[in-house]
């Protein structure tokens, strides 16, 4: 048993506003934004973008704090399995197995996507020194022994992963899930920066992604912690009260 009812859930915010943000990219397909954006990462005199051969952004940001997150989905597992075994982890069975999944699936999305999509990162284009050429996501693909492998923005998955800690908290620690979406959108965002200054992704690349991550744990929790008998009860109690 939930020691709490589900809260309320606004589906236009919850899903609109994503969806909104999703719409803004297609008709991002129509402008130079991303191109531009990149441009400005990119040190013509030195031949290469300015975060290319940084330490704090390729060491700090892209392996350690990489190798992190992959701590947080490990120590997520082993308290799943702990949860079958010790009383006092029962009770969060299943927001434990909702973050599971919802790590799992936005983590494992990312490579089957860029295999299909076969977009280019920035620093292999002829605009930045290299030898392919620049298409949007929408438009064919130009000849290639090498399809890019570069949407989604797979870095950005780290942090914007974490938003699964906040569906798994908002019903029991509300505070604490506000804490944990702040802590993934503002990693999501600087770690798409960084990979942006190192000419590894545009713009748009990582805002999907963070749009993939939202609604994966939106649809986790909704399948697996949402039960809307017991909102719909809340509410009417909070009417007659």
């Amino acid at each position: 048993m939930h020691p709490t009812r589900p809260r309320p859930i606004n589906l236009w915010l919850y899903l609109g506003v994503p969806l909104a943000v999703a719409v803004a990219l297609l008709l991002l397909e129509l402008t130079s934004l991303d191109m531009d954006l990149a441009k400005l990462m990119f040190d013509p005199s030195a031949g290469q973008f300015i975060g290319r051969r940084s330490y704090f952004l390729e060491t700090v940001l892209h392996d350690w704090v990489k190798q992190a997150v992959i701590g947080v989905g490990l120590l997520s597992v082993g308290a799943l399995i702990l949860s079958f075994l010790w009383s006092g982890l029962s009770s969060w069975r299943r927001e434990l197995g909702c973050l599971v999944l919802a790590l799992a699936i936005s983590t494992g999305m990312v490579t089957p996507l860029k295999q299909l999509t076969g977009v280019q990162c920035p620093w292999s284009l002829t605009e930045f020194g290299g030898k392919e050429t620049y298409s949007k996501l929408l438009e064919t693909r130009p000849a290639t022994d090498k399809p890019g492998l570069c949407w989604p923005g797979g870095h950005a998955t780290t942090g914007f992963s974490l938003f699964a800690l906040f569906f798994v908290l908002r019903d029991r620690k509300p505070r604490l899930a506000r804490a944990a979406f702040g802590l993934a959108a503002g990693l999501g965002i600087v770690l798409s920066l960084g990979r942006m200054m190192q000419g590894a992704h545009f713009l748009s690349h990582n805002v999907w992604t963070a749009v993939f991550c939202w609604l994966i744990g939106l649809g986790c929790y909704y399948l697996l912690l949402y039960r809307r008998g017991s909102t719909q009860a809340a509410l009417a109690e909070r009417r007659l009260a």
